[in-house]
């Protein structure tokens, strides 16, 4: 059954946005929600769309730093419906758990923010004559990135709009909430292998080239390389191969080419020349008479971020709220937090426990959801208040 909770908590908001399928790039009024809820705060509402994307910039105050909270309303696409246990765009409870596509990423930081500043301008009326408080959120952070907190950033920047800190809610636990947090991120890089063969019948292998069997080896050493040791901050660069396509699903035609696809998460030990130079060393030094095409394209670059005031602020919060020491950490995927923290060196990123994202039946305990909006709140009162 879908469990009953107060229309006031951040569970009820962040299953309200559940219930909008904004996969991306289609918003579908998800952020109108948020966009409503902050006007009635007195927040100025910019509109932001570039291309197909809808993004919005508010803002409250004109005084004092500029405390950014930053995030994302698109979703990833649910996949296979016959494997949840409800409908993904449902937003329902069960067993205090909050299930939905976007339930933790993110959704539920999302609701958990907005909650929080509500509570805190309630017990702070006159907020915005001496402070400013603004949120930026996009709804193109799970796709290409090329029309979300980019193309805003470069609006603030036209505007003359500075963020003195900014507060990402992704979801950056991992095992329990608050047990760690984002001063920076792996770089990331995507490439593709494309193996050139002769296509042919199976039973005269001597007039084809099979592209298959001339890559395996190659393949093997590749997923074995060690591009560096990593840092103190960042754990060696990984190389994960995500697609091998090869011939039509035909049994008896040796296929002319063989595609593999790869990421490969980086360190800043390692730069995307150095790791495609390590590459190609491999595939020249390989049995290859009808060639190969090897591109990689940068969809972030490793970078590491000043805690700072804020980071004081967060761990305090954490500590305070949830009676555990948070980690700082620089694993996980990429997120908007990589172009932020280049005109906002206090950028960090605090959210939910991250186990259940891009998965089915990705889920969010409500109690967290609770939680994390006390530690939001707390830490605008200990930035701005010092209590």
């Amino acid at each position: 059954m879908n469990e009953s909770i107060s229309d006031f908590s951040p569970a009820a908001l962040a299953a309200q946005l559940i219930r909008i399928p904004s996969v991306t790039p289609v918003d579908a009024g998800c952020q109108e929600i948020l966009i409503q809820r902050l006007q009635a705060l007195g927040f100025e509402i910019h509109r932001l769309r570039f291309g197909v994307v809808e993004n919005f910039y508010a803002r409250l105050g004109s005084q004092g730093k500029n405390f950014c909270l930053a995030g994302h309303t698109d979703v990833v696409p649910p996949g296979d419906l016959t494997q949840w246990r409800c409908n993904p765009f449902a937003g329902f409870i069960e067993n205090g758990r909050l299930i939905g596509r976007g339930a933790a990423d993110m959704k539920g930081g999302m609701a958990a923010m907005v909650v929080a500043v509500e509570r805190f301008l309630a017990l702070h009326p006159d907020f915005s004559h001496y402070h400013s408080l603004s949120f930026l959120v996009t709804g193109d952070e799970e796709a290409d990135a090329y029309d979300g907190t980019v193309k805003v950033l470069e609006w603030l920047a036209e505007r003359g709009e500075v963020l003195d800190f900014c507060l990402v809610g992704e979801p950056t636990s991992a095992e329990t909430l608050g047990d760690c947090f984002k001063i920076g991120r792996r770089g990331s890089v995507n490439g593709v292998i494309r193996f050139h063969g002769r296509q042919g019948h199976v039973a005269h292998p001597h007039l084809a080239d099979n592209p298959i069997h001339r890559a395996m080896s190659l393949l093997a050493r590749i997923a074995l390389l060690r591009f560096d040791e990593g840092d103190l901050h960042f754990p060696p660069s990984s190389l994960q191969m995500t697609t091998l396509q090869a011939g039509d699903g035909t049994n008896n035609v040796i296929p002319g080419l063989l595609t593999v696809q790869f990421n490969i998460r980086f360190s800043p030990a390692s730069t995307p020349d150095s790791l495609e130079a390590v590459i190609r060393e491999v595939l020249d030094a390989g049995d290859l008479p009808m060639g190969y095409e090897l591109t990689m394209k940068v969809s972030g670059l490793p970078f590491i971020t000043q805690s700072g005031v804020l980071g004081a602020c967060l761990d305090q919060a954490v500590r305070e709220i949830l009676d555990t020491v948070p980690v700082p950490s620089t694993g996980g995927g990429t997120s908007d937090a990589r172009f932020i923290s280049k005109v906002c060196p206090q950028t960090l990123e605090l959210g939910l426990v991250g186990k259940t994202i891009h998965k089915v039946n990705e889920s969010v305990s409500v109690a967290d959801l609770d939680r994390l909006t006390e530690v939001y709140q707390r830490v605008l009162e200990i930035l701005f208040y010092r209590s």
